[in-house]
């Protein structure tokens, strides 16, 4: 049965940055561990939301087309996460065809079964969270000398607004809404949980579904309404079935991960599993909600002139690089800060020198022959910070342990035993503690840094077929020859 893991779709109203790669990344890694550990084939979701208000504001700043727009910001995704190596099996767009027919089935199911009412919409609206806010959401605070109203939430300014609209009867899900939540949902870590069940425990308005098309024209049509298009985050949480294959035979269902960041789990953990149940289909079961990232301690801001784009880290740190960086650094709990110098200092400490130098120093002594030990608790350690979703807790057991490894062979001396003949048989234990603990630790990184991990077990010798986690459970069978190719895993940064 293959495993589904989705990132959250991203908006086309700027560049992928940072952060976007970090979903994309940590989605990627857990699907690649689940391949490596449980032997399951993955299929993995991304993509990017193309409708709403934000994206049309976007397009008319840039002097373009919605459509030019989408299409554009849309292939920088897409080649960003190529780049960074994530292997998706579906890219969704919210402009794409197939997408629209399962958002207009999706609401056609939920009006068969009495959960689409047309009713009048009077609040708060925030535009760049795209959404209606209650009273106790909305605080007032003085910017530029004025008073504004804003979301106490996202900080975003909000106005008022009164429509004819949709609107989805939240208070009639609450009682399934919390049951599910409180026995079936999985939330990570524990402390957004808390907050899902905070939420839960207020009350719940009902959700405005629609917008009038005299307010804004650019999304899916309301089936049998052209007055009204389809509420942009409805919408947006169809991807995931368009994904598995709705309307028609579901590939997969329900995911098995849903990697989303802190701002967005109010819809993933009250919406999307109260409409799911609404319409009758199982919510998912697991939400791994990660934090933000800092640059330099500061939030990222266009106006300040911070945003750490994805093709510039890519370039700067490799796919590899940037990726162990993210889930070495990326702790899930709490916000990750990025900084040049931080990124270049971990990269050159733990990949060029720990890891490569290791390596560099096998290579060169030209023996390879012998593996006889294994780092036999590592296996355990590493796939239970996995298990957990914490990947930094697994890099640091490899860490460790490779840095053991280096303290060893510096303390034997290999480049010197060699010239001793009468101490073969200690250069060869050397060499073979070492190795082994390479090939272990080569197996055992390659959801975080494929790349560079395959060219580590390819210059180890070790066969494509050997470099399953049961094979890192277990000590070498046998010895083996020295593959091709360099000895530098990862070129020191400047």
């Amino acid at each position: 049965m293959k495993y589904f893991v989705t990132t959250p779709i991203f908006y086309v109203n700027a560049a992928p940055h940072l952060g976007h790669v970090y979903s994309a990344v940590l989605a990627d890694a857990a699907a690649r561990y689940a391949a490596l550990r449980r032997g399951r084939d993955a299929l993995l979701s991304t993509g990017t939301d193309e409708h709403g208000q934000k994206v049309r504001q976007a397009a008319a700043a840039a002097g373009l087309p919605p459509a030019t727009l989408c299409q554009r910001v849309s292939l920088q995704f897409r080649r960003a996460f190529e780049a960074a190596d994530v292997q998706y099996a579906r890219y969704v767009r919210t402009t794409d065809p197939d997408h629209a027919h399962a958002v207009q089935h999706f609401w056609r199911l939920l009006d068969s079964r009495g959960y689409i009412q047309k009713g009048s919409y009077t609040g708060w609206y925030s535009v760049p969270d795209e959404s209606f806010l209650t009273p106790s959401q909305v605080t007032e605070e003085v910017r530029d000398g004025k008073k504004v109203a804003i979301s106490s939430e996202s900080g975003h300014v909000v106005t008022w607004a009164e429509e004819e609209n949709y609107v989805f009867p939240m208070s009639r899900m609450r009682d399934d809404l919390r049951h599910w939540v409180r026995n079936h949902l999985d939330v990570r870590p524990a402390k957004f949980g808390r907050l899902l069940e905070s939420w839960l425990e207020a009350d719940l308005p009902d959700l405005s579904v629609s917008r009038p098309v005299s307010r804004l024209d650019w999304g899916v049509p309301v089936p049998g309404d052209d007055q009204q298009v389809v509420y942009v985050w409805l919408d947006a949480l169809v991807n995931y079935l368009t994904a598995s294959g709705y309307p028609g035979q579901l590939e997969r269902w329900p995911p098995d991960c849903q990697v989303i960041g802190k701002d967005i789990l109010k819809f993933h953990g009250v919406y999307w599993p109260a409409l799911l149940l609404a319409a009758g289909l199982a919510p998912p079961r697991l939400l791994l909600c990660h934090s933000h990232w800092t640059v330099d301690g500061v939030k990222m801001s266009k106006s300040l002139g911070n945003v750490v784009s994805a093709d510039e880290a890519l370039r700067t740190y490799t796919a590899d690089g940037l990726r162990y960086f993210l889930l070495r650094e990326g702790v899930p709990h709490s916000d990750g800060n990025f900084s040049r110098k931080k990124a270049a200092n971990l990269l050159n400490a733990e990949l060029a020198d720990t890891l490569g130098n290791l390596l560099g120093r096998c290579a060169a002594a030209a023996v390879a022959d012998l593996l006889l030990q294994t780092v036999a608790s590592l296996p355990a350690a590493v796939g239970e910070a996995y298990d957990e979703f914490c990947f930094y807790r697994g890099l640091e057991a490899v860490q460790a342990a490779l840095r053991s490894a280096n303290q060893f062979v510096q303390l034997k001396e290999p480049w010197v035993l060699r010239k001793q003949p009468e101490r073969e048989a200690e250069l060869h234990s050397c060499l073979a503690v070492a190795m082994e603990t390479l090939r272990v630790a080569g197996i055992l990184l390659q959801p975080v840094v494929p790349s560079l991990a395959g060219r580590l077990l390819d210059k180890l010798g070790v066969r494509p077929e050997a470099r399953g986690w049961r094979h890192a459970e277990r000590p070498c069978p046998e010895g083996g020859q020295l593959g091709h190719g360099s000895a530098v895993l990862f070129q020191k940064l400047r």
